[in-house]
């Protein structure tokens, strides 16, 4: 875990990926939705807050949270952050975790490079997880983040988020290991 991880500054790219935002747009006509739910913080979320979610979410008063830090969330209540599982590697080289309100979790980008050009993909971190080959609207103005602070790393978001699962496989018993 990286030192004095609990005062890291968000990473500049994800500043500015909160400053393009996520839109989630509603079409009356077909009774659908497109874009995605999903907003960037302008900070990490704080330890006290993330240690009282996450023990009403696994239900159990002995975890905190504290291997993880989240920069962003949906509507719902579902939460995005890095898993501070990398020994000695500085935060934008952690894996990139979903946890749903639901109960969903997985990694959906091995570090904040991948993580990056799943946004100029498309996708959000839930859309990613729960459906990362669907069809997505790519953006341009994340796709100039993710080519400033991760050159030569774009691929397609199924991708990313297969080779995030293959490395990290047992992200979902580690979770699970925390729940009562």
């Amino acid at each position: 875990m990286p030192a004095n991880s609990a005062d890291l500054p968000l990473p500049v790219a994800l500043l500015k990926v909160a400053e393009i935002g996520f839109e989630l747009r509603w079409d009356d006509e077909t009774d659908s939705a497109s874009g995605c739910d999903f907003e960037v913080y302008e900070e990490f979320e704080a330890p006290d807050e993330t240690a009282e979610w996450f023990r009403g979410w696994t239900g159990n008063s002995n975890v905190d949270g504290s291997q993880f830090r989240f920069f962003g969330s949906t509507g719902g209540g579902d939460y995005a952050g890095f898993w501070l599982v990398r020994p000695d590697a500085g935060i934008v080289k952690q894996p990139v975790v979903y946890i749903g309100s639901e109960g969903d979790v997985g990694v959906i980008a091995r570090d904040l490079g991948d993580l990056l050009w799943l946004f100029a993909n498309g996708s959000a971190p839930a859309e990613a997880f729960d459906d990362p080959g669907r069809r997505t609207q790519p953006s341009e103005a994340l796709r100039a983040i993710a080519e400033q602070y991760a050159p030569g790393k774009s691929r397609p978001t199924m991708e990313i988020v297969a080779a995030a699962r293959e490395e990290f496989p047992n992200f979902s018993e580690v979770v699970d290991a925390m729940c009562q």
